[in-house]
């Protein structure tokens, strides 16, 4: 299965609102998504089941595209796209829904991406999505300009604990009773400069075995 990973946009809301619910229950209040894609600082991606994969306006001559294009041309629509998400308007609600299997969202405030959520649907999981969120968000960030991306993680949640450091997150300390369901402690986790040459030599390998991996 290939999935599309691409801005959240306005008919996205009801989607994400519901992996939200699966995934994290006890949060409250939820997360106010409409709200969120008119704030400056708020970004927001998400995953799309691939349903029809035939629709692609490719063909079997069509020469194959190198990950440098793909990559390029990823961030590109990224790019575009944030430039015109103050313009937001109706229209968007009216585009047949996608079946959404997955967001990021983070705030950039100067040079610091916050990760906000990162959620996949829990018939999803364990399928790389996850992580491709993580990457595309990552590499959102820097395009943005932000030098270091940081998120809180509970304390006890050991599997996405280790997928933050597989990229580079670092504990930096902890907030006490964080969570509102049971005051659980939060882990703060924060990568080095992800414009540094040691840290991009570091993605690229773990983006390329992601893609060798998953496909």
């Amino acid at each position: 299965m290939k999935y599309l990973v691409r801005p959240m946009v306005v008919h996205d809301v009801s989607q994400v609102s519901e992996i939200e619910r699966e995934v994290f229950p006890t949060q409250w209040p939820p997360t106010t998504y409409k709200r969120e894609l008119q704030n400056k600082l708020a970004h927001y991606i998400v995953a799309a089941e691939e349903t029809e994969p035939g629709h692609d306006n490719k063909t079997e001559n069509s020469p194959p595209v190198s990950r440098k294009e793909a990559d390029n041309g990823w961030i590109s629509r990224l790019k575009a796209f944030f430039k015109r998400k103050q313009s937001v308007n109706t229209e968007e609600e009216q585009v047949p829904a996608e079946y959404i299997v997955g967001a990021v969202g983070f705030w950039l405030v100067l040079d610091e991406a916050h990760i906000t959520t990162i959620g996949v649907r829990k018939s999803y999981q364990r399928k790389g999505i996850g992580e491709l969120l993580l990457i595309r968000a990552i590499e959102l960030a820097q395009e943005l300009g932000a030098q270091v991306v940081t998120l809180e993680v509970r304390i006890t949640n050991l599997g996405p604990q280790a997928l933050y450091e597989k990229y580079g997150f670092q504990r930096v300390g902890s907030r006490r009773g964080y969570y509102s369901d049971n005051k659980e402690d939060a882990l703060i986790m924060t990568t080095d400069h992800i414009t540094s040459a040691s840290y991009q030599a570091k993605f690229q390998l773990l983006k390329e075995e992601h893609t060798q991996k998953w496909h």
